[in-house]
């Protein structure tokens, strides 16, 4: 065994033993009674949330119209989105697409260049497309020894777990492995790498070119990816695990266009209705374009679309995201014009509470 993996096994054996005492919960998450917004949508929610639970907010979109319940929270309180962030990144490459400037067909080697480490490496060759759908073969997470160490310590002490640079993120994705390339494998990396490489095309940060190309377009004052601690705003929140653990925010830093943005119900709600209406840039993101599974499950550019033997001409196009402290979730029935959205300050998942909501109405 090289001395860098034992360094590596020392660190994580001795951080899962110092969990052993930071496991202990300082307190308990109960879902808030403090109700605001639709009484109808609060109650039809509150017995199908999953505990625990602290502060719930809730979307029910039809038919152009937004409703909003919360427990402890309303439209515009701030929650960390996790992996919903993902459909930004998606967006900004299917928006990006529309304006002729990358097609999904573009690989690494094109945008990379002479920087592109090794011209031989297969990493070169992954196409956007393979990216935007987790068929390009990376790992969930980068396999960088430091990254890898973060990783892990990063939840166990409650802390950010994505330190790397956006340069880091495009260094360490040039040595990783493309195994199981083609198939769908949800990779929060290749996602991060993604989304640098568009910003690198677009010749400027990832959070400048969101801001550009989604958020100032649809009036989303309210949402924005930090990508580090400084840039929070005053006030932003931090939620809790599941345990009641308070958690650090989870700003990303390069691996932001993966998990890193922030935003509010009531721009939530603004974002989706734009999808469903097709008037959001990068809306072709939404379609389904590749199997990724044997269960009728497809995938687009970052959304999964979900056909049920029960419901067959019903499809579900979703997506879900959870952070240290906080969970989301936002699923679409595109045919109805329907779309519920749920968000959490502990991370705790509130999937089935939309599914439901979804299916059956209020």
């Amino acid at each position: 065994m090289g001395t860098q993996r034992r360094k590596i096994l020392g660190i994580l054996t001795a951080a899962a033993v110092l969990a052993c005492g930071l496991l202990a919960a300082p307190w308990a998450p109960r879902l808030s009674s403090d109700i605001s917004g639709d009484r109808a949508l609060a109650e039809a929610v509150r017995p199908l949330l999953q505990k625990p639970a602290d502060q719930v907010s809730v979307v029910y979109l039809e038919d152009g119209t937004a409703k909003f319940a919360g427990f402890g929270a309303d439209e515009h309180t701030e929650f960390e989105i996790g992996s919903v962030s993902k459909t930004f990144t998606a967006a900004l490459l299917a928006d990006a697409v529309e304006r002729g400037e990358l097609t999904l067909e573009t690989t690494v080697a094109d945008i990379l260049g002479p920087e592109l480490a090794d011209p031989d490496a297969e990493i070169g060759t992954v196409t956007l497309a393979e990216l935007a759908s987790h068929r390009s073969g990376l790992p969930r997470l980068s396999t960088d020894p430091a990254s890898l160490v973060f990783s892990f310590l990063g939840p166990v002490l409650h802390r950010d777990p994505y330190p790397a640079s956006p340069a880091a993120v495009l260094d360490h994705a040039q040595s990783a492995s493309v195994g199981g390339r083609g198939r769908v494998s949800y990779s929060n990396f290749g996602y991060a790498f993604l989304g640098q490489l568009l910003a690198k095309a677009a010749g400027m940060s990832y959070a400048d070119l969101l801001q550009q190309r989604i958020l100032d377009p649809l009036d989303m004052e309210d949402t924005y990816a930090p990508v580090t601690a400084d840039n929070l705003r005053p006030g932003a929140p931090t939620g809790r695990s599941a345990g009641g653990q308070r958690q650090a925010a989870w700003t990303a830093n390069g691996t932001a266009p993966a998990g890193g943005i922030r935003s509010t119900p009531a721009d939530m709600a603004r974002y989706i209705q734009a999808l469903l209406a097709g008037a959001a840039p990068g809306s072709k993101a939404l379609d389904p374009q590749w199997d990724s599974d044997g269960d009728g499950e497809q995938v687009g550019l970052a959304w999964f679309t979900q056909v049920s033997s029960e419901t067959p001409d019903r499809a579900v196009t979703w997506h879900n995201g959870m952070t240290g402290g906080f969970a989301s979730m936002a699923a679409l029935d595109r045919d109805a014009g329907r779309a519920v959205l749920t968000f959490s300050n502990v991370a705790t998942g509130q999937e089935e509470a939309a599914l439901t909501l979804l299916k059956e109405g209020i």
